[in-house]
């Protein structure tokens, strides 16, 4: 049987694909043997390993990546994943929750500027139409490795300057201590999306891996300030809901 020879980590002929008996012995293995971050053998040394083709290991990592045990670094190999972290649906600062799970945070602007905004962001803002906002793109990382790419709009009525604050730091942790501005309440909507080239090559995964993208209005005594877009990468990342049988309240939904 198959089975068998799976639990003694041979792939032999028979009706179970060889793929497939490959990919439960490396998941035996991740799961076994192997911490996370670990890298696991080349494509051609397993293949020699187990008496198949690169074809028949490459479809089984294939699966195994698109499960989320297994990731791959550009120019580096394959690794075994490290465990998502869990992302609450809350208000909070990246910084303070890296620092919670014993992280180091560390951010990159991308980009900043004063320009008028789109539409819906001018709409959530409540901008009247050409004006301006501030605009602000940061690369956000833990221990070094990216993590998430943020792309936020910004009134600039309550925060006259903000430009020209080392914004580097914890966003929430300046317009606390500079502006005296806390946020209060915000609406999120959450999806799914594969990687363009340019946030893959950011985030320094591969064009196509799956993100998760969250947009949020942040609002401070009922006044919108925020309106920021965020790709996390998919293999570093869960979320995690408290469900309860209770239906909402109506409400409309984000502009």
């Amino acid at each position: 049987m198959a089975g068998s020879e799976v639990a003694a980590g041979r792939v032999v002929d028979g009706p179970t694909p060889k793929h497939a008996q490959l990919r439960e012995i490396l998941r035996r293995t991740i799961e076994r043997e192997l911490p996370p971050g670990s890298p696991i053998p080349s494509e051609r040394e397993l293949a020699q390993r187990y008496g198949v083709s690169r074809l028949t290991v490459r479809s089984a990592i294939g699966k195994l990546v698109e499960e989320g045990l297994l990731t791959r670094a550009r120019g580096k190999g394959t690794f075994t994943a490290t465990r998502r972290m869990d992302l609450q649906l809350y208000l909070s600062s990246f910084t303070n929750d890296m620092r919670r799970r014993g992280l180091v945070p560390t951010t990159k602007v991308l980009g900043l500027a004063a320009e008028v905004p789109p539409a819906p962001t001018a709409n959530a803002l409540g901008l009247a139409p050409g004006s301006s906002a501030y605009r602000l793109t940061r690369l956000r990382c833990a221990d070094g490795v990216p993590l998430a790419l943020e792309r936020g709009w910004y009134h600039p009525g309550p925060l006259p300057g903000l430009l020209d604050q080392d914004l580097t730091q914890s966003l929430y942790e300046l317009l606390a201590r500079h502006y005296d501005l806390r946020f209060d309440h915000g609406r999120q909507i959450v999806w799914a999306e594969a990687a363009d080239r340019e946030t893959a090559r950011l985030l320094g995964i591969r064009a196509g891996d799956p993100l998760l993208v969250f947009r949020r209005i942040s609002t401070t005594a009922g006044d919108p300030v925020e309106d920021i877009t965020s790709w996390y990468r998919g293999d570093r990342y869960q979320v995690t809901m408290d469900l309860d049988p209770t239906l909402p309240a109506e409400h409309g939904g984000m502009p």
